[in-house]
């Protein structure tokens, strides 16, 4: 499951279909209408707020609003309360850490999407994130060791 803190703008087709796809699985997840995933480091972040629902309808109404731009249809009654307005506090490690992952990925998947935000040093969070200076977030830094793990085998 992958919940970006980058701002749905930057990715391509393929991506923001599948963070549809996962945002709507940490939707249920967070529901109660599945018993996968239930403790997945992502969720966390929404897991803390006062209103977890809340907070993940907001995130779900970005990545919707991205896709109407694009000519997309997702189905807004996917979304299963109104959105909460208040943002969650995520680190600027953890959004360049995504950037970083981001570019590697478009790198051999959409070669012109990468092209098209090479100029971006540093990227817009996702409206639902407000940046703070902080590091990779630890529930991030495990993940990071098995990448490099499996990027040298």
């Amino acid at each position: 499951m992958r919940l970006w803190t980058l701002h749905p703008r930057y990715l391509d087709a393929k991506g923001l279909v599948a963070l549809w796809r996962e945002a709507l699985l940490a939707q249920a997840v967070l529901r109660g209408e599945t018993r996968g995933y239930r403790h997945h480091p992502q969720l966390l972040r929404f897991q803390e707020q006062p209103d977890p629902l809340a907070s993940i309808a907001g995130y779900l109404l970005a990545v919707h609003l991205e896709a109407n731009e694009r000519g997309y249809r997702f189905d807004l009654t996917r979304i299963t309360q109104p959105p909460g307005l208040e943002q969650i506090e995520e680190t600027q490690g953890q959004l360049l850490h995504e950037w970083q992952h981001l570019q590697r990925k478009l790198t051999a998947r959409d070669p012109e999407t990468l092209a098209r935000w090479s100029a971006t040093a540093f990227p817009d969070a996702h409206p639902l994130f407000r940046i703070a200076p902080g590091d990779v977030r630890s529930w991030k830094r495990g993940s990071m060791a098995v990448e490099k793990a499996a990027s040298i085998r």
